[in-house]
């Protein structure tokens, strides 16, 4: 069989974490993984991942609902707590269903009802794995653009919100009781720190980042 082919939007460090406390369950889905080209690490206990366990972590999670000690739905709850963003699949038996999905309405991306279909179960994994590489990819824009508006003077900031608004210099020269050529300087000075070169590719820069 061919390998996966992984999104190429999909950063290094990236990989599927799986948290199963049946050692043998643990060993089969790191070897489908790994024979599919995704990368993968394994924890034998809810306790063990959250000692692991890093704010920067990238990927997504597949977990066993039902473990020894701190079960998956718990480990979901506590991630959410620390701020944990990566996506999170379910490994559930048919008993498990009802709390698998409540596990979705809870913010949970998907769950798998074993025994479940290596291809099925792989391309659920990769679909996780490029919508969090899509997240960060999203968050990392945001936090550029907000970064070039914290480089903005206070002037810089009015005369671009009036520019956004789609005035012309002379009523934002008006508006602002300043010349023109004032407006003008402020302008330039906006386009370049935002890195655009037009009054629309602002508005689009600013409004895809809310």
């Amino acid at each position: 069989m061919a390998p996966t082919i992984m999104p190429s939007n999909i950063t290094n460090g990236a990989r599927l974490h799986i948290v199963d406390d049946d050692e043998a369950i643990r060993d089969a889905l790191s070897w489908l993984f790994q024979s599919r080209s995704v990368p993968v690490a394994a924890w034998p206990s809810a306790e063990a991942f959250l000692q692991d366990y890093e704010p920067d972590m990238a990927g997504c999670l597949l977990l066993d609902i039902r473990m020894e000690g701190m079960g998956g739905l718990e480990l979901f709850d506590r991630l959410r707590e620390l701020g944990c963003r990566m996506p999170v699949l379910f490994l559930t038996g048919h008993g498990d269903v009802p709390i698998a999905v409540s596990a979705l309405k809870k913010g949970a991306r998907d769950f798998v009802e074993k025994p479940f279909n290596d291809n099925d179960l792989v391309d659920r994994v990769i679909e996780a794995l490029a919508f969090d590489a899509e997240q960060r990819e999203r968050e990392a824009g945001q936090a550029g653009v907000a970064a070039r508006l914290g480089t903005l003077t206070q002037r810089e900031r009015q005369v671009m919100e009036l520019v956004v608004a789609g005035k012309l210099n002379k009523v934002i020269a008006d508006d602002l009781g300043i010349s023109m050529r004032t407006v003008e300087v402020h302008r330039a000075h906006v386009f370049e720190k935002m890195g655009v070169k037009t009054a629309v590719e602002l508005a689009r820069l600013l409004a895809a980042v809310g």
